[in-house]
């Protein structure tokens, strides 16, 4: 198994819990960030104002999300380009807890195959509509709702050569065009109780995250409510 830390070499704030999750994680190496305000670094991405799908995303994407989700898409074409059949995919405002990762990955390790996207979220929030697996105090579950961020994930080959072939063209971030497990034919699964931890606001704060004006604060809560009332009409389903 393969790890990679998403990280862009000029945030220095950043590199120490970057090096420091290489030497927590198995076979792990620092894959540099695509900048979304680098033109250049962006030039083959074909960008949609969230219409490309049903339910229409209500938000422009911001430059930082643009470069999340190419990071994550030149990390899959790697798998895919390398064969690498299972790896561990983070970024770099992750905190992992190395003996509960260890029992993590003793878990998921006899259950991942290349077909598996399996997310291992800081936010325990996702509700099962299946689990699959138990291990102490943590579970695998098949969530009803897929839960946003992508700050660590195990991805299997077969998985993101599928995603790849969805994303050709992008129009919303990439943890919210993941929910859209109709549209990619991509199960998603979620370990529950691994320990890990997001830790930007100690090192640097979000580089997405912003604070806009209270009226464009409540404006947005009321599309992303109406937003995630037409996602929930979309549950993951148990296999017949």
């Amino acid at each position: 198994m393969r790890s990679f830390v998403i990280h862009m070499s000029s945030s220095t704030a950043r590199r120490p819990n970057a090096e420091k999750l290489c030497a927590n994680l198995p076979n792990a190496e620092l894959f540099e960030a695509v900048n979304g305000r680098n033109s250049d670094q962006i030039a083959d991405v074909e960008l949609f104002p969230g219409n490309l799908h049903r339910p229409e995303y209500p938000f422009n994407l911001r430059p930082a999300e643009i470069g999340v989700f190419e990071s994550h898409r030149r990390i899959w074409q790697k798998l895919v380009d390398e064969k690498i059949d299972l790896a561990i995919i983070t970024e770099d405002d992750l905190r992992v807890d190395p003996c509960r990762m260890d029992e993590a990955l003793k878990m998921l390790t006899p259950i991942a195959t290349p077909d598996h996207y399996i997310r291992i979220p800081v936010k325990q929030r996702e509700i099962a509509a299946q689990v699959l697996a138990r291990r102490n105090d943590m579970r695998l579950i098949l969530p009803k709702v897929i839960g946003l961020q992508c700050v660590c994930q195990l991805v299997g080959r077969r998985a993101a050569e599928r995603l790849l072939e969805a994303t050709n063209k992008i129009d919303r971030p990439i943890d919210t065009f993941l929910q859209m497990h109709w549209l990619t034919g991509q199960p998603i699964l979620a370990l529950l109780g691994s320990g890990n931890q997001e830790v930007a606001n100690e090192i640097g704060g979000s580089t997405i995250q912003t604070r806009p004006p209270l009226g464009d604060k409540i404006s947005r809560e009321f599309k992303r409510a109406a937003y995630r009332a037409k996602l929930y009409q979309h549950p993951q389903r148990p296999a017949a």
